[in-house]
């Protein structure tokens, strides 16, 4: 267990807000985990669990302990007729351990190449792209409860994934009940990558990728390939331009909620779901309240994409959480003026 104090957060937030830790301790192990909570001096500390850093916005300096999850390891724990079970340990980076998959012969993650953070980041947000989210290939993970210390394993259902959601966004006793918010660090995830393979190809990208390679049967690596190519057209790489991906969820409306907005704008991007709902897509609303490419102090929308907000300033004169959060907001404003929608941000603001 190595403690830091006074640690920069810059190098560690894909958005490359200045900010620092009062305390940090680097967790690579789960006794790391234990040795902090038997430790009289932090066993009562608030904390704050740190991945990748790629999904928050730092407003200020972190007062809580910040545990920096570095848990490593990649294997095979069981392959069967029907799936390969396959653990990563929640600090690995997120892309390289999909890449690692397919390259090792574990397919089935590969739609969601090339999204910044870690493993153990990703069950929390319930990641999802190009038709698969994390619930559809996930099997358990393990955790350590920093109340008690126990540690303690939850599948699927146990982890209430719903859209970019889980029961690690919502506390205790809250309006869903039961919530692991700031009490649970995630050590381990398990995938289940079913057999036989079958590519996930229905997204409209992925069509023409097929169209443009005349590829009708595509490999593992083939859509993996794909899915990095298209990302990296569409969204900036937050090492040169600091972003947390996607600021805003997809909202989901009625039926006559979506009748009403397509009577008003006949363009409006919208895909029916399973539940009878209609989803969305945000950055289409953002983008038709004209926001892309414009800015807020060092905060700014993103040319390409009027979902993502980045940092205009670099390295040299980052933004600021507010500056992001005052922009966040003056958008909310305006997609609900016009749509009467409210905009729900996906980063988790600290």
């Amino acid at each position: 267990m190595i403690m830091e104090s006074n640690v920069p957060l810059q190098p560690y937030n894909s958005f490359g807000i200045v900010a620092r830790a009062q305390q940090l301790v680097r967790i690579a192990t789960e006794a790391d985990v234990a040795a902090l909570l038997a430790d009289p001096q932090w066993a009562e500390q608030r904390t704050f669990v740190l991945g990748g850093g790629s999904n928050i916005v730092l407003t200020g300096d972190v007062k809580p302990l910040v545990l920096k999850v570095e848990i490593k390891g990649r294997r095979l724990v069981e392959e069967t007729s029907r799936a390969w079970i396959v653990e990563a340990g929640a600090g690995e980076n997120w892309s390289e351990t999909v890449q690692w998959m397919v390259e090792n012969g574990y397919p089935g993650l590969e739609n969601l190449a090339l999204i910044p953070g870690t493993v153990g980041g990703a069950p929390v947000q319930n990641i999802g792209a190009y038709g698969i989210e994390l619930q559809d290939r996930f099997e358990s993970l393990d955790a350590i409860d920093l109340e008690t210390g126990l540690s303690f394993t939850l599948d699927a259902a146990q982890c209430a994934f719903g859209y970019r959601d889980s029961v690690f966004k919502h506390v205790a006793g809250g309006p869903n009940g039961f919530g692991l918010a700031g009490r649970a660090l995630i050590t381990r995830v398990r995938f289940r990558l079913p057999k036989p393979w079958k590519a996930v190809v229905g997204y409209l990208d992925l069509e023409r990728k097929m169209e443009e390679t005349g590829n009708f049967t595509p490999d593992a690596r083939d859509i993996f390939d794909w899915v990095c190519a298209i990302r990296r057209a569409k969204l900036p790489d937050w090492r040169v331009l600091g972003n947390a991906g996607s600021f805003f969820k997809n909202p989901t409306v009625t039926p006559e909620q979506c009748a009403d907005i397509i009577a008003r704008d006949p363009k409006i991007v919208h895909y029916p779901m399973d539940d009878g709902s209609i989803k969305l897509a945000a950055g289409w609303l953002i983008d038709a309240c004209g926001w892309k490419g414009k800015s807020v102090g060092n905060a700014g929308v993103y040319e390409r994409q009027a979902l993502v907000l980045v940092n205009r300033g670099g390295a040299a004169n980052p933004v600021t959480g507010g500056e992001v959060m005052t922009l966040a907001k003056a958008i909310q404003t305006s997609v609900y003026e016009r749509f009467g929608i409210r905009l729900e941000p996906e980063p988790v603001v600290v």
